[in-house]
């Protein structure tokens, strides 16, 4: 085995040399974003050579090409064992910006220096043999033939789209630019030794490439690309005295979430939740903005540990630092970022309250926010939030909060208030009114409807009543209905004629419910017997129970109010706002987004769709499954798509099979008769009531939640390369 580093043209433009992919080598895989970070290092490095202020011209590496050579009388053949994305990708790139040149000459250029070679021995003398499924669609593209819908075609119909692009808006850009640029992209080309006494094979070494280790992280991504762009003799002091225990050591796991809420906030922009299938997508936005913002990457590592503290308070529930000296002030910070992060869990004002912090933490600012103000726009966030859940209120969220980032310097110098960017949002990001709020108190079932904060809402109204902070963290103390959830006949007599109406009504209701140490101890107790318990409570709310005679629909009526009133009163608006439409009205909101929205899978969550328009063609859909159904029925037929594409990368797209025909799933219904209302034909229909029925009828998986649907059209877009603007989902 050796190493040797080439560009990637030295590699394809060799004339005596043909490429073989093996067939244990998977199709051409490169979606939308891979292609479109392989263009931009393309045009990265074209502009370097067309800026005359830059003297020493970029390159860029380009991964590692595993082959393996065997002679074939006079020339050679190289057989891919790692790196065919790569090289494919790289041929396609050249064979649209081939068919878009008008100089003959020019094309016949490239098919004869890259895309073909008079000693190969594959059909039209074509330089690389593709695997079997992806061979006729690239050879017809070689031949200038119109090629099969696909995954290569979509690609060179994507690079024909950027070529178009960057010619239109920089015709300065000519071909020989491009060419440049492939000279100046490197590989690290492994050759494998061909005598089979020293184990390389390249089927093995293949497996060994793809299967050994867990997928690199975006923390591991950005320490790499950070440390190795620094002398080796400082790569280990950085790592073990600086990245290490200022920042690994403190974050843990959270490494990779601090890392995109720092760009979140840094670039002003919302960027996607870091997983899998999108880390070297962000990795590269990160890169980007590294590159742009920072001279060196001292700089960038100075800047990011200052961050590293802030970010710490915000992702842990019990802050042991001193933020403040002043004591009343810590605590009180310390309470709101962990009812905002921990009890409200409100993953989308990370970025703006890690500004925030730094606004207010970070002497080296022109401009300070003060500790009074940090409190009190922390208090409204917090208002602003727990006013929307119990609306059940998260949609665009996520999308929208971190562009708040762009006004902290204007809040810190009194410019403009929380209150008024808060209230200023369109309609599915209101701020509630007292209006909304008590209509939904009267009405909803708190208990149920509501587990996820009702303890910490009471508790906060106990707090406020009270000015003395309550544990209703504290598994001891729990939610207690007043009138029981099982009735005895002392309830009955109590509740009157109408007490069944009066129970079903009310039980999980606001105005049944207090906060207890005895909830176990009283159950389903007589109202005397809860009154002679809750007499001996620390906690304020017993004294709006035990002050009443008896506990009816009256009483009942009567606690809720009080309930209200102080939740109003405990998460207040100012008196201007308390009535009025707190959102933007001039704003006409937009009730269709892309699958590849980032809030995507939000904004479908507790929504309902009407229709989904695929490539401008409309379909109804009414359910979240209709929808995936619809979406997947159009691409079957449409010839535009590779629908087999799907069903071959199943478990890159969806992590299991959801297309399976009917002689597969009939074996698995036998063994669980429940997954018949799991799967439907592209008609709609269960088993049951499938026509036709064959071994081959297609069945698809629809037990999803809504934002599951969102996630495997995303995904399936990407793959196809599809525009933003090609799918919309229109909510009811």
């Amino acid at each position: 085995m050796k190493t040797e580093s080439h560009s990637i043209n030295d590699v394809l433009a060799k004339n005596a040399t043909s490429f073989f992919i093996p067939p244990f080598q998977r199709a051409y895989a490169w979606g939308r974003p891979e292609i479109e970070r392989f263009f931009n290092d393309i045009l990265r490095i074209v502009n370097s050579e067309l800026d005359p202020k830059q003297h020493d011209k970029l390159e860029h590496f380009f991964g590692t090409l595993v082959i393996k050579e065997e002679k074939s009388g006079f020339a050679n053949k190289s057989v891919v064992v790692d790196g065919q994305q790569r090289l494919t990708t790289t041929l396609l790139f050249l064979i649209a910006l081939r068919d878009l040149e008008i100089e003959e000459a020019n094309q016949d250029f490239i098919t004869h220096n890259y895309l073909t070679n008079t000693t190969s021995s594959f059909q039209d003398k074509i330089k690389l043999k593709q695997v079997t499924k992806d061979w006729e669609s690239y050879r017809a593209l070689v031949t200038k033939n119109q090629p099969d819908p696909g995954i290569v075609f979509n690609a060179y119909k994507l690079f024909f789209k950027l070529i178009e692009d960057v010619k239109r808006t920089n015709p300065e850009i000519k071909l020989e630019h491009y060419l440049i640029a492939i000279q100046r992209i490197n590989v690290a080309v492994i050759f494998l030794d061909e005598r089979p006494f020293k184990g390389e094979d390249p089927q093995i070494i293949f497996e060994t490439l793809n299967s050994l280790g867990k997928p690199l992280t975006l923390s591991d991504l950005v320490r790499n690309f950070v440390l190795l762009n620094m002398e080796s003799s400082n790569q280990s002091e950085i790592y073990e005295k600086v990245w290490h225990p200022k920042i690994e050591l403190i974050l843990n796991d959270n490494t990779s979430k601090y890392f995109r809420d720092y760009l979140q906030y840094k670039t002003r922009t919302s960027i996607k939740v870091v997983s899998d299938n999108n880390t070297k997508e962000i990795y590269q936005l990160f890169k980007d903005f590294v590159e742009e913002e920072f001279t060196n990457h001292n700089d960038f590592i100075n800047d990011i540990v200052r961050f590293v503290g802030w970010y710490k308070w915000i992702i842990t529930e019990v802050v042991t630092d001193c933020i403040y000296t002043d004591s009343t002030r810590d605590k009180e910070v310390k309470e709101l970022l962990r009812n905002i992060f921990h009890d409200i869990k409100a993953e989308a004002f990370k970025p703006f309250v890690l500004g925030l912090l730094e606004y207010n933490q970070d002497k080296r600012k022109n401009v300070h926010l003060s500790d009074d103000l940090l409190i009190s726009i922390l208090e409204t966030i917090r208002t602003y939030l727990i006013r929307r859940r119990i609306l059940g209120l998260t949609q665009g969220e996520n999308k929208n909060m971190v562009l708040l980032s762009k006004h902290i310097e204007n809040l810190a110098l009194g410019n403009v208030s929380i209150i008024d960017l808060l209230t200023n949002m369109f309609y599915r990001l209101r701020f509630p009114n007292n209006y909304e709020i008590r209509n939904t108190l009267l009405l909803m079932n708190f208990y149920e409807g509501l587990k996820k904060y009702s303890k910490f809402v009471l508790g906060k109204i106990e707090e406020n009543n009270t000015k003395v902070a309550v544990d209703f963290r504290n598994p001891k103390i729990t939610i207690e209905h007043i009138m029981p959830q099982n009735l005895n006949e002392d309830w009955i007599n109590d509740l009157g004629e109408n007490y069944n109406e009066v129970h079903k009504r009310y039980l999980h209701n606001i105005g049944n419910l207090i906060l207890t140490e005895f909830n176990s101890e009283i159950g389903n107790k007589s109202f005397i017997t809860k009154k002679e318990k809750l007499s001996t409570s620390s906690l304020n709310y017993r004294l709006d129970v035990i002050n009443r005679d008896i506990w009816n629909e009256t009483s009942i009526e009567d606690h809720q109010k009080n309930m209200i009133s102080w939740f109003l009163n405990t998460f207040p608006l100012p008196d201007d706002y308390k009535d009025k439409d707190n959102w933007n009205v001039k704003i006409v909101e937009s009730m269709r987004f892309s699958p590849l929205d980032t809030d995507a899978g939000n904004l479908a969550e507790g929504n309902r769709p009407t229709e989904i328009i695929i490539d401008g063609f409309t379909f109804k859909a009414t359910y979240w499954q209709t929808v995936f159904i619809a979406f997947l029925d159009y691409l079957k037929k449409s010839p535009e798509y590779d629908f087999d594409a799907i069903l071959d990368n199943q478990f890159e797209l969806f992590g299991k099979d959801v297309i399976v025909k009917w002689h597969i799933l009939k074996p698995r219904i036998e063994e669980n008769i429940d997954l018949t209302w799991r799967y439907k034909t592209f008609e709609g229909k269960n088993w049951e009531k499938a026509k036709n029925l064959t071994d081959d009828t297609f069945f698809i998986h629809i037990n999803i939640s809504a934002s599951n649907c969102m996630t495997r059209i995303s995904n399936i877009m990407n793959k196809f390369n599809m525009p933003e603007e090609s799918v919309e989902i229109v909510l009811k």
